[in-house]
């Protein structure tokens, strides 16, 4: 299951959007006077995009929070780990909710199996009967669902399969016998969203564009500050209260109006947009996932629902949360926001933090033979003439605007080639241009493991004929000097995945080898840089002069002396 719910996920306040950041001690007293410990409430899809915004949202308005995880180490890095229970579970398997749900107040259901194949509506139909169900058993007060807006007047077997099965589980939640808030938004506008980044994308880059039909279609944008206020906010009403709610921004706007809006709000030169009514949903998922870094499993979803005119038929929400003066934030405000925190390198969590469907999840496998099968393994190793902590940098650097460092045309080639075969291919980039956390996405990589200054695993998402891993060591040999150690790994599914292998083996060196040395040399380079610049803080006269002031990102920024075009593409 993907952390997906509504037509979009939300992003979080911050510079994005002009509310306070969050005190992880901020546990005091609420605006409604509460002491802690205050009610407590459980949070599914934690280790996804809005689940893990939500959650220090929950913690500064005075409420504990217990986070649900299939894989509980993703949520280890995340700066709000340590003020959160987290328990390992699953919303499809009831046995493993009871824990989960016990003495549970709020229980926000915050997942959805967006793309999961031809049978996710059966998955989502199972998982939110199951969660109903156990919700009621363990006497939860409030059940609180994030869906999407469907279009008025349109019955449901004529939605499109995804709008179809949201409203479902909202159905669904809203029988359980537990009063239940249905909140129901139409496009969310924050940096790091799939719908963000698929505006910012087409906009950006095309300045030109034949597009579907669907950009006259009528939307409601709203920005995520208000999704998570309204959010937040559910969790206090009163109990006789069990309904769905529409939610959404002062503005209704088309598609094109959004992209021309877009525009002029990032200081774009005006974009000439041509309609054509023959790309239909399929089609402009592939153009889609072509020109952003959306990939179409979840380009087509996003598509498929802006084929509706999708307005709020009512604004009661605000009877219950009250929006304070200059809410709901209009749509030119939100992108602002938005595209402040892009420029400012400081986004928190984006719609790639959710597992892409139909990606592998297997861990590395400890026994070298998996069972009688086979894991080939390329190894390389390098002596470093850099500190250990440079070495690391550089590794926990790697991907995004730092690329690879070898052979950059194999790797845009590869990355093509996985887009052209619906993977994710190499530009979903990095969350962060520094630091990497379990969970990760990281071009067509995931961060499986990471043991800061010592190992980088990541377990690779493109559409591959097995599994394939890539761990990153930084080491000491006896001496006190420093070695770098990479291995890739890769297990075959099949006489494909056997032939995958043996056809790029012979591009390891380049490929492989490159990236041990090139890794090296940056290493090398910015420890003499930095021993450059230490050296140059003694005047001369002797005396020491006074340390300068780091810049913003000083310090803690990867190292780059990759040559032009070594990056990774996109």
């Amino acid at each position: 299951m993907t952390d997906q719910p509504g037509t979009d996920t939300p992003d979080t306040h911050g510079p994005d959007t002009g509310a306070p950041g969050t005190d992880p001690d901020a546990h005091g007293t609420d605006a409604r006077g509460r002491t802690a410990p205050g009610p407590l409430c459980l949070v599914t899809g934690a280790s996804g995009y809005i689940g893990g915004r939500l959650v220090p949202e929950l913690l500064e308005a005075g409420y504990r929070v217990r986070c649900l995880a299939r894989t509980p180490a993703k949520l280890r890095d995340h700066p709000w780990a340590g003020d959160v229970e987290i328990v390992r579970g699953d919303v499809t398997d009831g046995p493993s909710l009871d824990p989960a749900l016990r003495d549970v107040d709020i229980a926000y259901y915050l997942v959805h199996a967006l793309g999961g194949g031809p049978g996710f509506e059966r998955t989502d139909r199972l998982a939110a009967r199951t969660f109903a169900d156990r919700s009621r058993a363990a006497g939860v007060r409030r059940i609180v669902y994030l869906g999407g807006l469907t279009p008025h007047g349109v019955p449901d077997h004529a939605l499109s399969p995804h709008l179809r099965s949201r409203a479902e589980v909202g159905q669904i939640l809203l029988r359980s016998g537990v009063p239940t808030t249905v909140l129901r938004a139409a496009v969310i506008i924050g940096s790091g969203s799939a719908s963000f980044e698929m505006l910012r994308y087409l906009t950006e880059r095309l300045p030109v564009m034949v597009t579907p039909s669907w950009v006259r279609t009528r939307i409601q944008p709203i920005a995520v500050r208000d999704v998570l206020r309204y959010l937040v906010g559910s969790a206090d009403m009163p109990p006789e209260v069990s309904r769905a709610f529409d939610i959404g921004g002062p503005d209704v706007l088309t598609y094109l109006g959004m992209m021309r809006r877009y525009a002029k709000v990032a200081g774009l030169p005006r974009r000439l947009i041509v309609p054509v009514p023959v790309l239909t949903p399929r089609l402009s998922s592939h153009w889609i996932g072509l020109v952003t870094p959306v990939p179409r499993s979840i380009a087509r979803p996003l598509a498929e629902s802006l084929r509706y005119e999708v307005v709020c038929d009512e604004h009661d929400i605000a009877d219950l949360v009250p929006d304070p003066p200059g809410t709901p934030l209009a749509f030119d405000t939100a992108l602002d926001l938005a595209l402040r925190r892009v420029r400012e390198a400081r986004i928190s969590t984006r719609w790639s933090s959710a597992s892409v469907p139909g990606a592998p999840s297997d861990p590395l496998p400890t026994d070298p033979d998996w069972a009688g099968g086979s894991l080939y393994t390329d190894v390389r190793e390098r002596a470093v003439a850099a500190p250990p902590e440079a070495l690391w940098r550089v590794v926990e650097g790697i991907g995004g605007e730092n690329g690879w460092y070898s052979f950059p045309l194999a790797w845009a080639v590869r990355g093509r080639l996985d887009r052209l075969v619906g993977g994710v291919g190499l530009r979903r980039g990095r969350r962060d241009a520094t630091r990497l956390r379990v969970g990760d996405s990281l071009d067509f990589w995931r961060v499986e493991e990471i043991e800061r200054g010592r190992l980088l695993r990541l377990r690779a998402e493109m559409r591959l004929p097995g599994l394939a891993w890539l761990e990153m060591y930084v080491e000491q040999d006896g001496d006190g000097r420093s070695r770098y150690r990479q291995r890739a790994l890769f297990h075959p599914h099949g006489l494909a995945g056997q032939a995958y292998w043996w056809s790029v083996s012979p591009f390891h060196a380049v490929v492989f080898g490159g990236m041990a040395r090139e890794i090296a040399r940056t290493a090398e380079t910015a420890g003499e840089a930095k021993a450059a610049g230490r050296a140059g803080t003694t005047g001369t006269t002797g005396k020491a002069e006074a340390p300068r002031t780091a810049g913003p990102g000083e310090g803690a920024e990867a190292p780059r002396t990759a040559r032009p075009g070594e990056g990774a593409p996109g």
